[in-house]
């Protein structure tokens, strides 16, 4: 039941991130976001934009798929962290108001793959 839970957890996340790369890759959403985070400080933002769409696509397939579930897991809490550090922290924990609460559960589930692996049902293990 470890690796069925696993799996779950890895499907949930991978499906997560995958939504919010393509979103702001191809959903038109990149102007918006790269917007935000000139706001944030990064600069250029237009390339921090990518750099994070791109982390949430090919960390999110790469997830899913079960290869290489650390490094995956690992970059995308580093995208989530910055996320809760940057946006989320100063609004307290609260998801209604803007807080952290969110990202923490996220960045929760990236550790526990981070620290667990994929388990058994995944393409490096060919079920």
């Amino acid at each position: 039941m470890i690796n069925l839970g696993l799996l779950v957890l890895r499907l949930g996340l991978g499906v997560m991130f995958l939504a919010h790369g393509v979103q702001k890759l191809f959903g038109g959403g990149m102007i918006g976001f790269s917007e935000m985070l000139k706001s944030l400080g990064f600069v250029p933002a237009l390339f921090w934009a990518n750099v994070a769409g791109y982390t949430e696509l090919i960390g999110a397939i790469l997830l899913i798929l079960g290869v290489l579930p650390r490094f995956s897991a690992g970059i995308l809490l580093i995208v989530i962290s910055v996320a809760m550090f940057k946006v989320h922290l100063a609004k307290g924990f609260f998801l209604s108001s803007g807080g952290f609460e969110y990202t923490f559960v996220i960045a929760c589930a990236c550790l526990a793959i981070i620290l667990s692996g994929a388990g058994k049902i995944s393409l490096l293990n060919k079920f």
